[in-house]
C-alpha cells in the first residue's frame, strides 16, 4: 500500500495484528528484506515493512536528509493509528531506526538494532566519508545498478554472505538490482552515515529498552556495538556466531527468535 506525504508516495506492508514491529531495511534492500523473518513472530503481531527513500516501490526524491525522512515515518505512523512501537532497523535501516527513535521517543516501546552504528563523530571522519559516499553515488549514475551491485556484493562487509546456498544469493542479488540508479544515489546522499547526524552524545540519554545484534565475524560493527552498550542506559548486546553483517539474512531463524524473545521480554 502506499501512503502519500506531499508529492511522494511511501510503500508499506501489513500483516497480522497486534502489537507493532516496525521494520527498516538496509542499504539496497527493500520491504522484501524482511519476507522470510516476519513470519517467525508468531501471532499477536502487527509487522510492518516499508521502503524507505530511494528504495523498492517508495518515490521521496523530496528525502534530502535523516530527520526529513524520520518525520515522514511519523507521520505515517501516525495515518496508521499506532502508538508505541517495536522499531527494528538494519544498518541503514538501523540508524534511521536510531534517529527516528531519539527525534520521537514517546512512541518507542523497544529498539532492535542490526550492525548499526550512530553516525560519525569526528568531524573529519565525517567529511572524508561523505565525499567517499559522494563519489560512489556518483558511480552508480554513470555505470548503472548492474555494475554497481557486481561491485557491491563483493565488498569485506559481505564477504560471509558467499557461503550461503545459490538461491539465497540470487534473491539477495535480484533485491539489489531491482532499484534505480538515481534512488541509490540519493539516498547515499541524503541518509549516508556521514551525512546523518552523529547520535553518540545523545545515547546516555535514551531511556527505552535497546537490542543490539551484531555477528560475530563483523568485527568492526562489534567493535562500534561494544561503544554504544557501554553509553545506552538499557541495552542488551548479542552477538551471533557464524554470521557477518546481515544476521536476518545468514541465520534467519536465530534473528528472529532473539527479537521475538526480545519484545516479549519489554512488552508492556
Amino acid at each position: 500500500m502506499y501512503y502519500t506525504v506531499g508529492q511522494a508516495k511511501y510503500w508499506y506492508e501489513i500483516d497480522g495484528e497486534g502489537v507493532p514491529i516496525v521494520m527498516l531495511h538496509g542499504f539496497t534492500g527493500s520491504s522484501k528484506t524482511w519476507q522470510h523473518v516476519k513470519s517467525l513472530f508468531g501471532s499477536g503481531n502487527q509487522i510492518i515493512v516499508i521502503d524507505l527513500p530511494g528504495h523498492g516501490k517508495t518515490k521521496a526524491s523530496h528525502v534530502t536528509t535523516m530527520q526529513r525522512c524520520c518525520a515522514d515515518l511519523h507521520m505515517l505512523f501516525q495515518f496508521l493509528g499506532l502508538g508505541k512501537i517495536h522499531l527494528v532497523g538494519y544498518s541503514m535501516g538501523g540508524r534511521t531506526a536510531l534517529s527516528f527513535a531519539l527525534h520521537y521517543p514517546a512512541m518507542i516501546q523497544s529498539l532492535i538494532l542490526e550492525s548499526s552504528s550512530p553516525g560519525i563523530a569526528n568531524e573529519a571522519e565525517r567529511r572524508l566519508r561523505i565525499e567517499a559516499d559522494k563519489k560512489l553515488a556518483e558511480r552508480i549514475e554513470r555505470d548503472g545498478v548492474q555494475a554497481f551491485v557486481d561491485y557491491w556484493q563483493d565488498i569485506p562487509l559481505f564477504a560471509s554472505q558467499k557461503s550461503l546456498p545459490s538461491k539465497v544469493k540470487e534473491s539477495i542479488r535480484r533485491e539489489r538490482v531491482s532499484h534505480t540508479a538515481e534512488g541509490l544515489a540519493q539516498s547515499l546522499r541524503a541518509m549516508g552515515t556521514g551525512t546523518q547526524e552523529s547520535w553518540w552524545s545523545e545515547l546516555e540519554s535514551f531511556e527505552r529498552p535497546v537490542q543490539l545484534v551484531v555477528g560475530a565475524l563483523d568485527t568492526k560493527f562489534i567493535a562500534t556495538n561494544k561503544k554504544m552498550h557501554t553509553l545506552l542506559k538499557s541495552s542488551k548486546m548479542i552477538v551471533c556466531e557464524h554470521a557477518g553483517h546481515a544476521i536476518h539474512v545468514e541465520k534467519p531463524e536465530i534473528f528472529g527468535k532473539l527479537v521475538r524473545e526480545f519484545i516479549d521480554s519489554v512488552t508492556d
